[in-house]
């Protein structure tokens, strides 16, 4: 395998955000075929719509100079409030490896740049996971921890968790 780097999201990669959400939120398990369809899904669409705005951070990375998964953070307001919601001031990150790339590290890398930059803007960042989704231990090993009482059952039907982890 070639070298792993990562790179600051910028607004060209937009397009590669609305793949990356689509593998995220498992979106084939709805029936969708596309990450465009993503679009016409609210819930799913304030992710990655107009993305650039402020409080917007993201990482992407790459192998040998190809995509291959991406992290991003963005803010949310109570009367907008996406799946991992906490609070106005707490970003929420998503995050998406490409098909054939998964259980490589780039998770792990993804995360470990993206709170790199995150630790120096926000005092936490929030996240909503399957209860049953390994990276939920990835997660445990970052620092971030359940919040009580978060369970609840997600599009597909099964469970999920919000985990919060505070900087200071």
């Amino acid at each position: 395998m070639g070298e792993l780097t990562v790179r600051p999201v910028e607004a060209a990669d937009e397009k590669f955000l609305w793949a990356m959400l689509f593998e995220a939120s498992y979106s084939h398990e709805q029936g969708r075929v596309s990450p465009e369809e993503l679009r016409d899904v609210p819930t799913l669409a304030h992710y990655v719509e107009g993305w650039g705005a402020p409080g917007d951070v993201g990482v992407i990375a790459e192998r040998d100079g190809v995509p291959c998964g991406a992290a991003w953070l963005r803010l949310f307001t109570g009367d907008n409030a996406a799946y991992g919601y906490v609070d106005d001031e707490t970003p929420e990150l998503a995050i998406g490896v490409a098909p054939g790339q998964r259980g490589g590290r780039i998770g792990t890398v993804l995360m470990t740049g993206l709170l790199e930059v995150a630790r120096t803007r926000f005092a936490s960042v929030s996240l909503s996971v399957r209860q049953e989704n390994p990276a939920l231990r990835l997660y445990e090993r970052l620092g971030f921890v359940v919040v009580p009482s978060s369970a609840h059952t997600n599009p597909a039907g099964s469970t999920s968790l919000t985990m919060l982890l505070r900087f200071s």
